[in-house]
This record gives C-alpha cells, sequence and structure tokens, in this order.
C-alpha cells in the first residue's frame, strides 16, 4: 500500500478561495456573485483584488442564478457562491431553466456541503445535490477532496464552456494531493494500485478511502483506490480497468445512496460489468446536529465502514467463484 502523508489539515473551501482569485488573474471575465455568505466561501480575497467584478446579491439565491445566467451573454464566466443546500435546492427551478436547459457557462460554486458543516444541522446540510444536478443535461458534476484539488478544480472549470456545479466543505481535512496539479474534468486518479477489492471514493471521503486500504492490508487485502473527483461525466474507463482486474467494487460518498457515485457507478457495472459491489453512503436519511466526526461515524462514513464494505464483496466475490467450479 502507498503511504499518503500531509503536512496539514485545512477546509476545501479555502481551496475555492484561493482558486478563485487566481482564476480571475488568468481570466479577465471572470466574475463573483456571493448570496451573503462572502467570509463562508472565502470570497474575500477576490472582492479586495477585482472589487468591480464581484456582485453581492444578499440572501437572494434564485437571483443570483438568474443574474449568473444574463452575465454569460455579455461574455462573463460567473462564479456563484454559498451553502451547497442553497446552491440547488432552493434554485433548482432556475438552474434547471436559466442555466442547465440554456447551457449557459455558470459555475455553481457550493460550501458547506454534505454532513460535515456539522452543528447546523439538517437545515443547511445537504445529502442530495449530487443526485439533483447530475440529473440535468449539460450539467458538469466536480467534487475534489482536498484544499489542493479544490483549488486545481476552481481554476479549470473556467475553462471549460457550459455550466458546473462544484462541490466542498467546511470541515479541513488532510491536504495530501500535489500542490501545483493539473485538474482535468473527468479524468479519475489512481491512488493507489491493488488486485482484490477496488475502492471509488470521492469528495471528504478519499482520505477515509486511504486509511481503509491501510487497515486492509493489515488483513491480507490488497485495495485498489481510485480518486473519482468528476462524478459527471464520470470516468467508465477507469472504473471497468480496475474492477476487471479485482471482480469486486466498493464505493465511498457524503451524499445519500440514491442519486450519487455508488448509484452511478452501479449502472455502469450493471451494463458492463456486473460484479459484487458495496456502497458507502447515507441510507435515505437527513443528517442532524454534531461535530463532523460524530456524524461520520453514525452515518457509517469512516474508514472502518469501508473496510466492512471491502470485507463483505471480497466474501462475495468468493462464494461467486467457488459456485462457478
Amino acid at each position: 500500500m502507498k503511504k499518503f502523508t500531509f503536512e496539514e489539515k485545512i477546509d476545501t473551501r479555502s481551496g475555492f478561495g484561493v482558486g478563485l482569485v487566481e482564476a480571475g488573474r488568468l481570466n479577465s471575465n471572470v466574475v463573483a456573485l456571493c448570496a451573503d455568505l462572502i467570509g463562508s466561501l472565502k470570497m474575500g480575497d477576490f472582492i479586495k483584488e477585482f472589487p468591480d467584478r464581484f456582485f453581492q446579491v444578499g440572501i437572494a439565491e434564485a437571483n443570483m442564478i438568474g443574474l449568473a445566467a444574463g452575465l454569460t451573454i455579455g461574455g462573463k464566466i460567473p462564479y456563484t457562491g454559498t451553502f451547497a443546500n442553497f446552491s440547488t435546492g432552493r434554485v433548482f427551478d432556475q438552474i434547471r431553466q436559466s442555466v442547465s436547459y440554456s447551457e449557459k457557462n455558470v459555475k455553481i460554486c457550493a460550501s458547506h456541503a454534505g454532513l460535515t458543516l456539522g452543528e447546523d444541522g439538517a437545515t443547511h446540510q445537504i445529502l442530495e445535490d449530487i443526485g439533483m444536478m447530475k440529473m440535468l443535461p449539460h450539467m458538469v458534476v466536480i467534487n475534489p477532496c482536498d484544499f489542493n484539488q479544490t483549488k486545481a478544480a476552481t481554476i479549470a472549470i473556467a475553462n471549460h464552456y457550459g455550466p458546473v456545479y462544484l462541490r466542498f466543505g467546511r470541515p479541513a481535512v488532510p491536504n495530501f494531493t500535489p500542490k501545483d496539479q493539473k485538474f482535468e474534468i473527468g479524468k479519475a486518479l489512481l491512488l493507489n494500485e491493488g488486485a482484490d477489492v477496488s475502492i471509488f471514493a470521492t469528495g471528504h471521503m478519499v482520505w477515509e478511502a486511504i486509511k481503509a486500504g491501510e487497515i486492509l492490508e493489515q488483513k491480507g487485502i490488497d485495495a485498489e483506490i481510485i480518486n473519482i473527483h468528476t462524478i459527471k461525466p464520470l470516468d467508465t474507463a477507469a472504473i471497468l480497468k480496475s474492477v476487471q482486474k479485482t471482480k469486486c467494487a466498493v464505493s465511498a460518498e457524503e451524499h445519500q445512496v440514491s442519486g450519487g457515485l455508488g448509484e452511478s457507478i452501479a449502472q455502469v457495472l450493471a451494463r458492463n460489468y456486473p460484479l459484487p459491489l458495496e456502497i458507502v453512503a447515507v441510507n435515505d436519511s437527513f443528517g442532524e446536529s454534531g461535530t463532523p466526526d460524530q456524524l461520520m461515524e453514525k452515518y457509517g462514513l469512516t474508514a472502518n465502514d469501508i473496510v466492512k464494505a471491502a470485507m463483505k464483496v471480497v466474501e462475495r466475490k468468493a462464494a461467486m467463484k467457488s459456485l462457478s467450479v
């Protein structure tokens, strides 16, 4: 098992803030809009450097999406910023009609995704956003794993014409990917080669998958770990290449089982290469108040949960093999 190290833990939303400034420096058409959450979205540095390219719309998320769609007509590349819950559920109609259907070049940037925003509770958490966004035609869905990758993704999406949903979070997580990486939309990253089970993880769950791989190694199981930072378009070639070797798979995400990464992988496998699959995700439930660690433990989103899922699919694989003899 390849060893991964990190020098610090830092929130992915800060990666967005740094990346937004860099995107603004690289392209004068980049503008930013915020729904009264400048501090939470780390947009302050962009405002200092480009005050004439920032729009504070207040607590008016639907208007923000409409304004962003209109700005694209004049050649601007708008990045909208608010919590993931308010970036999707509150404004789904505006996104569907004014952005996705119209194929507008809007970048919907959503912080505080999943459970791990913590004590704000279920009204501010969201576990359905990936499903909502990936259903929309033309929409790209990205869920990076750490500060460096979020920064790189924020810069890269300015060069992609069309609507993008960029999902990131509040908690400090290990920052372990390369500092000056190039982000390629739709290209999964192989973190560790293995022969016994494929683990496909996205967002904050990538580090949990790495920890799970280390535990599995101690149990004699060689895990292949793949970072699926882009959920749509999904890197089906990388998925199939991996499972054709390992013959079983686990997916891991901070999202509902329904509509998430695991569901997309299940479709790929059902159509191309059926095999044992376990999905580590939230099972048809809203969240609640608590610390990120408490919530990840309660809702089954830890390295140990990935280990249990991996053991289960390895056992199922062995049982299927014995039946075929």
